[in-house]
């Protein structure tokens, strides 16, 4: 009696609406009048971070016709500006400490995330069927054909095993005529990808879920001010602490309403263009899956966040009284371990790309920025001192001296990873300052007016912005490619594959870009002038906002002509307590100026936004796809005329 199993895993179910519209080559085929049958098939939910496949229908019913920017415009107005990863981020494969699940259900199945054992495949029969014809499937990978029969409008659903090919064939049976047969063979290609890096690759700006805010005032102090010196900005929908600087509360409390992340201690989001370009590898290729491990930080440095640890950037929200873990391990360690622990139960299983932005931090990007938007005297002398002020002298020092040293000991590092350093996909820097074409913003307190210390001084952003277009991104060019003087030990095997395609997209779409497509809320809520919330601490304790609309109304999933996050968006989207920071540099409490300046830009201020993020998927995925070889021709499929063949009843 034939089974109808393969390996226990063969479903032979019907798809029952499980795909809410036919795959777009499955279409095409039915189309067509006088399309030849074939089989065709397809993985189920293929990214194999999502657990539930309703996730990543999402994204294949959106992708639709569109490239990743507009798929991801359309999910943006889909979710009324919420963002589609609010709830996804919940059903992953990856907690949100970082842990990957092993195993992990998926779709009811236990799963060996990094070495899955099989994968489910949904088959059917396409091209000019005969109406009411009656298909023979038969399903062999090498230990006897499986076999059952159902009407050839349905769907087959299977899991086939990973690592060798199965072939499927069918008899088409209709009134007299003679049976016809169509084979293929169905192969899964399972894709690991790791993404590395610092708070570009991570998704720093784009929480998955951002917070929640209140119309009422929440109170900070200025730096050595007095009672006079306070402001109020929007506080944290739920909260019910005390809000005025007098009435000081626990950090517990407040954090009980943070924004949440794929990962809080390094601010990974899904939104990030190393998630969004595995993810689209997978919605764009029916025949693979991918296995991805996000493990970027931000904040991360080549010493310290590749080769060594990092502080963490701050605590999931929790109602446990455990302490935060202050530190987060070595991503190059982390890599290591997961390639270890998959060779173990899968000695051929291999990492076959790695997506990687390193290098900002470490010639000190965010001291720029504050040296650009920090303006007041006070501010500024107590930033310098600490260092979070830098100089562009310093900057094109590190850059010069420190960046190729920790580059070529990184390329070292990764080359035992990959083998092909080809498979180190760096994806570039984008330019955040410039807009019109490519001229550099014109600065200002606009965007910035969330602290009154903020205010982009234009001769200081245009210094930042030229040494940033005509000296850092062209060093790192030569640093990936081993150009310019680059010392490489074999510089045709040792170049990295470069992307940059996008920074000339986002020459348009800089921190201050503005359109009249922007969100309601933004064009009538942040001032051109920087004058976007009451000074009146008074009346601003019950409506900071001087527009009159509640800040609860300030959507961060919406289209907008800014690419890049200003220090407004930062707050309203994130509004991060630096948990992170060494004991030293921590608030006093949750009322005091250092929290009210980093709660403005700990959340991404300056750091590319969803559609930002997309746009540079958009230039990474040819260059993936063309170093994993994915538009290889697939098997031919075989039409023959067959006699009839016998299927058990049980089969039936």
């Amino acid at each position: 009696m034939p089974r109808i199993r393969l390996r226990s895993i063969i479903a032979c179910a019907l798809l029952a609406g499980a795909l809410t519209a036919p795959p777009a080559q499955w279409a095409a085929a039915q189309s067509a009048p006088d399309a030849p049958m074939q089989i065709s098939w397809e993985v189920r939910n293929r990214f194999r971070l999502f657990r539930e496949e309703r996730d990543f229908l999402l994204h294949t019913d959106s992708a639709r016709g569109r490239s990743i920017l507009a798929s991801e415009q359309a999910l943006e107005l889909q979710s009324d500006g919420r963002g589609w990863a609010r709830n996804t981020v919940n059903r992953l494969c990856i907690d949100l400490a970082g842990r990957v699940s092993e195993p992990c259900t998926r779709d009811n199945i236990k799963e060996s995330y990094l070495t899955p054992a099989d994968h489910p495949v949904v088959v059917r029969l396409t091209g000019q069927i005969p109406v009411g014809a009656t298909c023979a499937w038969s399903f062999d990978d090498g230990e006897g054909p499986q076999q059952s029969t159902f009407d050839c409008a349905e769907p087959v659903n299977l899991r086939v095993r990973y690592g060798r090919p199965t072939i499927a064939s069918v008899e088409i049976s209709s009134g007299p005529e003679a049976p016809q047969r169509v084979s293929t063979e169905i192969k899964v290609r399972d894709i690991f990808i790791a993404g590395l890096g610092d708070s570009i690759a991570s998704g720093e700006g784009n929480p998955d879920r951002p917070i929640a805010l209140s119309d009422d005032g929440f109170c900070f102090r200025s730096y050595l001010g007095t009672a006079g010196t306070q402001y109020y900005r929007p506080s944290r929908a739920g909260y019910k602490g005390g809000r005025a600087c007098e009435a000081p509360d626990t950090l517990p409390v407040w954090q009980r309403q943070s924004a949440l992340w794929f990962n809080s201690a390094c601010h990974r989001s899904l939104y990030s263009y190393q998630t969004r370009t595995a993810l689209a590898l997978a919605v764009q290729y029916p025949h693979i899956a991918v296995t991805y491990l996000q493990l970027a930080c931000t904040g991360a440095t080549i010493p310290d966040g590749l080769f060594g640890a990092q502080r963490a950037r701050e605590c999931p929200p929790t109602k446990s009284t455990a302490p935060c873990q202050g530190t987060v391990s070595a991503q190059l360690a982390e890599l290591r371990d997961a390639i270890a622990a998959a060779k173990r139960r899968q000695p051929d299983r291999k990492l076959d790309l790695i997506l990687l932005s390193i290098g900002a931090n470490d010639i000190n990007f965010s001291g720029l920025v504050a040296d650009v938007i920090v303006d007041t005297p006070t501010e500024r002398v107590l930033f310098r001192r600490s260092g979070i002020i830098g100089s562009v002298d310093d900057s094109r020092s590190a850059l010069a001296r420190d960046l190729p040293q920790s580059f070529s000991k990184l390329r070292d590092a990764l080359k035992p990873l990959v083998g092909d350093m080809s498979r180190v996909v760096y994806v570039s820097y984008a330019n955040p300052t410039l807009s019109d074409g490519g001229a550099p913003c014109a600065g200002g307190r606009a965007g910035f007016d969330i602290h009154p210390s903020f205010n982009a001084r234009p001769q200081r952003l245009a210094s930042v912005s030229g040494y940033v277009q005509n000296e850092f991104l062209p060093q790192l060019k030569a640093l990936a490619l081993c150009q310019s003087g680059v010392l490489c030990r074999d510089p045709g095997a040792d170049r990295m594959t470069l992307v940059d395609a996008h920074q000339p997209v986002f020459a348009d779409h800089g921190f201050c870009a503005h359109a009249p497509s922007d969100p309601e809320f933004d064009r009538e809520c942040f001032s051109s002038k920087g004058e976007s919330f009451d000074p009146d601490i008074v009346t601003a304790a019950n409506q900071p906002m001087l527009c009159g609309r509640s800040a609860g109304e300030y959507r961060a999933y919406l289209p907008r002509a800014r690419w890049i996050r200003d220090a407004n968006d930062s707050y309203f989207a994130a509004m991060t307590y630096p948990q992170g920071l060494p004991p030293s540099s921590q608030p006093a409490d949750i009322h005091d100026a250092t929290w009210g300046i980093l709660s403005a830009v700990y959340g991404g201020a300056v750091h590319p936004s969803a559609e930002g993020h997309a746009a540079m998927a958009d230039a990474a995925l040819p260059a993936v796809a063309s170093v994993l070889q994915l538009n290889a021709a697939v098997p031919e499929v075989t039409q023959e005329p067959a006699g009839p063949v016998v299927i058990a009843p049980q089969a039936r």
